[in-house]
C-alpha cells in the first residue's frame, strides 16, 4: 500500500513542480479571470496526468509489478488515479462552464479586449492550434461527461461484471478524445517547457495504451488454452473447484499469485486467485471460486468437464518471501485461496514450518475442512479455524494470545479490505513493523 501511495503522491508532485517551472498559480495583477486562466491549465494538466497513468496501468504492464508490489496494488492505484482524474477534472470545467454562467447572471463582467494596435502575426504551428481549440473544446466537454457517467458507473457494484467490462473498456476512447483535447489547449508558451515534453509522454503513453485496450490485446501474450479436467462443488460454503490442465507454455505460478479465466467469451475474463503449488511433471492449476457475484454464482451450473478455458497470468507479488523466522497467515472467507496454493508448495518441500494459519468463515462444509485440515498437515503447519457465529470473531489480541513470539512474525492477510486494514493498524500500534504485514487487494473494481 505504501508503493502505490508513494507513486501517487510522486507523479503530482512532479507534474505540479513541471508546471510551476513553467507558470504560476498568482498571476498580477491577481484577479478571478487572470487566475482562472492559470488554474484551469493547472487543473487540466494533473487531470490528464492522472488519466494518462491509469490508462498505462489499464494494460497491466509487468514491468511495473515488481515496483508496485503486485497487480492487485496496481489496480487499487489504477481505481485512485481514476477517482482523483474525475474530481480534478471537474474544476477545469467549473471554471469554464461556470464562468459563462456567473456572467450570464451578472455576477461577474468579462474583462474588456484590447482595441487598436497591429495585428500580431502568429507562427503556423500556433495558428493551427488556435484554430482548433473550438472544436476541441467541445469535443473535450462531451468526453469529460462520458467519462464522469463510465466512472461512476464502475464504482457501482451492482452493476454485472460483463457491463462493467464493456463500460470500462469504452473509457479508451474518451481518453483519446481527451489527450486532443488536452494537447490543443495546453498553453502554446509551454511547449519549450518541461512541462509540455513531460504532457507529450505520458499522453503518448496513455493514447498507445488505450489502443491495445480497444483492440483487445491487454495480456494478449499471457494467455494460454486449459482444459477442465475435475469440477468439485462444496455446496455448504457455495463455493466451485476446477481443476484445470495446461499447456506447455503456461510459465508455471508462485503461491499467492492469480489469473484472469475466461470460460464464455461473452463474460470475459475475470481474475481468480490460483488455489495449487506449480509442478512442471504435472502442468495444472486449480482455482477456488465462490458464489459472490452474478457471474460467479452461475458458475457451478456453467462449468462441465472437458470445458476448453483460457487463462491469462500468472500475476501478483502476494508471494510469502520475507526473512522472519515465523509466519502468521490470516485468511478470511474464500481469501483462503492463496494459503491453499501456499500449503501445497510447502508440502513438496516436506518438514515443518513455523507457520499460524488462521482461516476464518461464516459458513461450513465438512468436506472442505477436511480438505483444508489435510493441506495443513501434510505442509507441516498449525491450522486455527474459526466459525464466527460459533466461535466469535478473530480479533488481534486473539492472534497474540495465540501465538507466542509474534513480534518476530510477519503476517499475511486476504479477505475483507476493512478487516485487513484493522489488523494492521492493531499490530502495527503493538509495536509490529508495518513492512512485516502484508494484505492482498483483490478488487479489481
Amino acid at each position: 500500500m505504501n508503493r502505490i501511495k508513494l507513486a501517487l503522491w510522486l507523479l503530482l508532485l512532479v507534474v505540479t513542480a513541471a508546471w510551476l517551472a513553467a507558470d504560476t498559480l498568482l498571476p498580477q495583477p491577481l484577479t478571478y479571470f487572470a487566475f482562472r486562466t492559470v488554474f484551469v491549465q493547472y487543473s487540466g494538466v494533473i487531470a490528464m496526468a492522472m488519466m494518462s497513468a491509469a490508462m498505462i496501468l489499464a494494460t497491466r504492464p509487468l514491468w511495473l509489478e515488481g515496483h508496485l508490489d503486485g497487480l492487485d496494488k496496481m489496480y487499487r492505484l489504477h481505481k485512485w488515479l481514476g477517482i482523483g482524474a474525475l474530481i480534478v477534472s471537474t474544476l477545469p470545467w467549473w471554471f469554464a462552464q461556470g464562468t459563462k454562467w456567473m456572467v450570464g447572471w451578472g455576477w461577474l463582467s468579462r474583462p474588456e479586449r484590447r482595441q487598436g494596435g497591429s495585428e500580431q502575426v502568429l507562427p503556423v504551428i500556433e495558428q493551427w492550434f488556435r484554430s482548433q481549440r473550438g472544436l476541441a473544446e467541445s469535443m473535450g466537454e462531451w468526453a469529460f461527461y462520458a467519462a464522469a457517467a463510465m466512472i461512476v458507473l464502475a464504482l457501482v457494484k451492482a452493476v454485472p461484471y460483463r457491463w462493467f467490462r464493456k463500460t470500462h473498456n469504452w473509457l479508451a476512447i474518451a481518453y483519446l478524445v481527451l489527450a486532443w483535447h488536452s494537447l490543443i489547449l495546453i498553453k502554446y508558451e509551454y511547449w519549450i517547457q518541461p512541462i509540455a515534453w513531460l504532457m507529450a509522454v505520458l499522453v503518448v503513453a496513455g493514447s498507445a495504451s488505450a489502443v491495445l485496450v480497444l483492440l483487445g490485446r491487454v495480456g494478449r501474450r499471457r494467455r494460454h488454452p486449459g482444459q477442465i479436467e475435475e469440477l468439485t462443488h462444496y455446496p455448504g460454503i457455495n463455493v466451485v473447484e476446477a481443476r484445470i490442465a495446461m499447456d506447455a507454455r503456461w510459465p508455471g505460478h508462485a503461491p499467492g499469485q492469480f489469473a484472469f479465466v475466461t470460460s464464455k467469451p461473452g463474460e470475459g475474463a475475470h481474475p481468480y486467485t490460483i488455489a495449487s503449488a506449480w509442478s512442471a511433471d504435472n502442468p495444472e492449476i486449480t482455482f477456488v471460486v465462490k458464489a459472490l457475484g452474478d457471474w460467479t454464482r452461475q458458475l457451478k451450473d456453467w462449468l462441465k468437464v472437458g470445458m476448453q478455458v483460457q487463462v491469462e497470468g500468472p500475476y501478483g507479488r502476494f508471494d510469502f518471501s520475507d526473512p522472519t523466522p515465523q509466519q502468521i497467515w490470516v485468511g478470511a472467507g474464500i481469501g483462503v485461496t492463496p494459503f491453499i496454493a501456499r500449503m501445497k508448495h510447502l508440502a513438496q518441500q516436506g518438514g515443518e514450518h513455523n507457520v499460524d494459519f488462521f482461516h476464518i468463515t461464516t459458513e461450513v462444509d465438512q468436506a472442505a475442512i477436511d480438505k483444508l485440515s489435510a493441506d495443513a498437515a501434510a505442509a507441516g503447519i498449525r491450522l486455527h479455524i474459526r466459525v464466527s457465529p460459533r466461535d466469535g470473531r478473530l480479533t488481534p489480541e486473539l492472534i497474540r494470545s495465540t501465538v507466542p513470539g509474534w513480534q518476530q512474525a510477519s503476517i499475511w492477510f486476504c479477505g475483507p479490505t476493512p478487516f485487513g486494514q484493522a489488523i494492521r493498524a492493531d499490530f502495527v500500534q503493538q509495536g509490529l513493523p508495518a513492512q512485516r504485514v502484508h494484505q492482498e487487494l483483490f478488487e479489481m473494481r
